[in-house]
C-alpha cells in the first residue's frame, strides 16, 4: 500500500537518500526545503521548520498532493560550530529552533492525522554527537540529544494509537556537513569507529525505512546507532 511520507530536509544529503528509498518503495514522497526545491522524481514543498506558519502550510499543502501524512521522517538541520566562550546566543537559539524544536514543530502536525488514522511512523534524525558531545558543537550536541526525551515521550503518548516513534544517531556519514571536519577531527572518529570507515546515506536510508515498516511494528522509543559502532554502551 502506497503511504505518505514527508521528509524534512530531504532535499540533499541523508533525507534525499532516504527519500529516495521510499520513492522506489511505491510511497508517495514529499520533501521540504527551505526553497522548496526537489530532485525530479520527487514532490517539493517550501517550508521553514522554525515558522510555526510556514510548517502548518507545508503539512497541508502535501496533505492536499497525497493525503494525511503516515509517515514523518524528521531530518532538516543545521549546524553554527563555534567554541562556547566565541558562540554567540542567536547561533545557539538559531541549532535548538531548527534541530529540536522544528522536530516537535513537525511531529505535533502530523500526529493528528496519525492518531485518526490509528497508525502512525515518525523517525528522528539525530546523531552520535548527541550522545558523545563535540568541541565547538555544544549547540549541535545539545539539540541532537534532546530528540532522545522527545522520541520517548511522544513514543508514551502516540503509542497507545498505533503511532511509533523512534530515532536514529548517524555517525560520521559522507554528506555535505562532514566537509567541514577537518581531517585531524575525521581521525579522530574513524579511530573511534570499529568498522574503520564512513558511512553511506543509503546505510541511514535502509534502516529508516525498516523502522517505518510494518516488521517494525514493536519498535519504538528507541535510539538506533548508525555509526559503524562508534560511542558503543553510550
Amino acid at each position: 500500500m502506497s503511504r505518505t511520507v514527508l521528509i524534512t530536509g530531504g532535499n540533499r544529503g541523508i533525507g534525499l537518500s532516504i527519500a529516495r528509498a521510499f520513492a522506489d518503495n511505491g510511497d508517495k514522497v514529499a520533501v521540504t526545503s527551505r526553497s522548496g526545491e526537489a530532485p525530479e522524481g520527487l514532490f517539493g514543498v517550501r517550508c521553514d521548520v522554525t515558522d510555526p506558519e510556514s510548517a502548518r502550510r507545508a503539512v497541508a499543502e502535501v496533505e492536499a498532493q497525497y493525503g494525511p501524512v503516515a509517515v514523518l521522517v524528521s531530518n532538516a538541520g543545521i549546524t553554527r560550530d563555534a567554541l562556547a566562550p566565541m558562540m554567540s546566543e542567536e547561533d545557539f537559539e538559531d541549532v535548538l529552533q531548527t534541530n529540536l524544536v522544528g522536530s516537535f514543530r513537525m511531529a505535533r502536525l502530523v500526529s493528528r492525522s496519525m492518531i485518526s488514522a490509528k497508525w502512525g511512523r515518525i523517525v528522528f534524525i539525530s546523531s552520535i554527537m548527541g550522545f558523545l558531545g563535540s568541541p565547538g558543537q555544544s549547540n549541535y550536541a545539545a539539540s541532537k540529544s534532546g530528540m532522545l526525551g522527545l522520541t520517548r515521550s511522544l513514543a508514551w503518548e502516540l503509542g497507545s494509537r498505533n503511532v511509533t516513534v523512534n530515532m536514529v544517531t548517524p555517525g560520521l556519514i559522507e554528506t555535505e556537513m562532514i566537509e567541514k571536519v577537518t581531517d585531524k577531527r575525521r581521525a579522530q572518529l574513524l579511530a573511534q569507529t570499529p568498522l574503520r570507515r564512513t558511512g553511506a546515506p543509503e546505510e541511514v536510508a535502509e534502516v529508516v525505512k525498516f523502522l517505518a515498516s510494518d516488521g517494525a511494528a514493536y519498535v519504538t522509543g528507541s535510539a538506533i546507532p548508525i555509526g559503524g559502532g562508534i560511542g558503543m554502551g553510550q
